[in-house]
């Protein structure tokens, strides 16, 4: 296959999914720029394995499953680092912008100071759980997507995903933000 073969494959495969794959980066890393990080990321592995990519009845769900490792490995390098710095685009109130309304603050201010304290709550989540609960309550993926997605059983993602939401209600009781 030609180089502008190869483009043209990729692309045809690819695109359709860059939405999808773009929101799952920014809710797996919770910031933009370490989200077009590894979006990026993903993309270059996903053309060194054009051969395998054009193998696969449903690129899609190969194409998360990816981007859901790579972001696992990058986890693991980062607590093998033991470093921690905060980055401008990681500061309060990062990824609010782009919401419906987000232009009108005094129309949404209280929905905003929710989303917020929703954010906040899900960061004192584990990882695994965070994962789980944005992938299936926010995303909308199927059980079975998320256990093909993360490689975990089933029954552990549904203990996960109860888990998770009891905690977040914990969270949430606790600032006032549900009562």
């Amino acid at each position: 296959m030609s180089t502008a073969e190869q483009n043209l494959a990729f692309e045809r495969l690819v695109r359709p999914h860059f939405d999808r794959l773009y929101r799952l980066a920014w809710r797996l890393t919770g910031a933009k720029p370490e989200a077009e990080d590894l979006f990026q990321e993903l993309l270059i592995k996903a053309f060194g394995k054009l051969d395998d990519l054009v193998e696969i009845d449903e690129p899609g769900s190969w194409l998360c499953r990816v981007m859901y490792n790579l972001f696992i490995d990058e986890q693991r390098r980062f607590a093998r680092r033991r470093m921690h710095t905060v980055e401008e685009g990681q500061l309060a109130g990062d990824g609010l912008e782009g919401l419906p309304g987000a232009d009108s603050p005094l129309l949404n201010n209280e929905r905003l100071e929710k989303l917020q304290r929703l954010d906040k709550a899900l960061a004192q989540l584990s990882d695994e759980h965070r994962i789980v609960v944005l992938l299936h309550d926010t995303e909308g993926y199927k059980m079975i997507e998320i256990q093909e997605l993360t490689g975990v059983p089933v029954g552990t993602v549904k203990s996960r995903l109860h888990r998770a939401r009891s905690r977040l209600r914990e969270i949430l009781l606790a600032d006032g933000t549900i009562s």
